[in-house]
């Protein structure tokens, strides 16, 4: 389950050190988190995590075994993707291992993300697994990256190492071994300490169309 540190001002929101999948419980674990980052007034948001992973995204036993909650279960992804989004305040994705699926989308909707060198995939592997996106979930995808990057990474299922995420855009920044949120926390500490409600008012501007379309869910 996912933990919540502070390194000064910056809240620093651990994933855990498993799949990191998002089941319900697990769901609701992250936007209580989030709910004290906002809260305490943190001026910027690390997001890691402790093992191998990342996070690989969907939570797909638990949805097999509840296919009749599937239209809810996808409404509650799409809203961590929303809350995540527009955050009032600057967030970086500190990826020390994969980031896959639904994953890699939840790193999307950070403000930056930062990579380590070498080690772990990017991947949206939905392509191979036979599962498309939402419309929210493209439209996620699609307002951080150039066309070009989207058919590259949306369409083939490819797994992206840092310096190649960061060569497509991706990636903001990539890292060696053990300086993946140091790297994080040096990129967001100058920016932070900005009016909450401001911020969030200019992310929901900016990100209109995406925040349209994931609420509108799977259609």
């Amino acid at each position: 389950m996912p933990t919540l540190r502070h390194h000064d001002t910056i809240a620093v929101l651990d994933l855990g050190d498993g799949e990191n999948r998002f089941s319900p419980d697990y769901l609701t674990e992250l936007h209580t988190h989030l709910d004290t980052v906002v809260e305490e007034g943190a001026h910027a948001l690390v997001t890691t995590a402790t093992g191998k992973i990342w996070s690989n995204g969907l939570d797909l036993d638990w949805l097999q075994a509840n296919n009749d909650r599937a239209a809810e279960y996808v409404e509650a992804v799409h809203t961590l993707f929303a809350r995540v989004l527009t955050l009032p305040m600057p967030t970086v994705a500190a990826i020390g291992g994969h980031a896959f699926g639904a994953g890699a989308m939840v790193a999307m909707a950070h403000d930056y993300r930062v990579m380590r060198a070498d080690r772990g995939y990017f991947c949206f592997p939905e392509a191979d697994i036979r599962i498309p996106f939402t419309n929210g979930m493209a439209a996620l995808i699609q307002a951080k990256v150039t066309p070009k990057t989207a058919i590259a990474s949306m369409t083939t299922g490819r797994r992206f190492g840092g310096a190649d995420a960061l060569a497509v855009d991706l990636v903001d920044a990539i890292a060696g071994e053990g300086e993946v949120v140091d790297t994080a926390l040096a990129l967001v500490a100058p920016l932070g300490g900005k009016d909450q409600p401001t911020m969030t008012a200019i992310k929901s501007v900016m990100f209109a169309d995406v925040l349209d379309a994931l609420r509108r869910g799977r259609g």
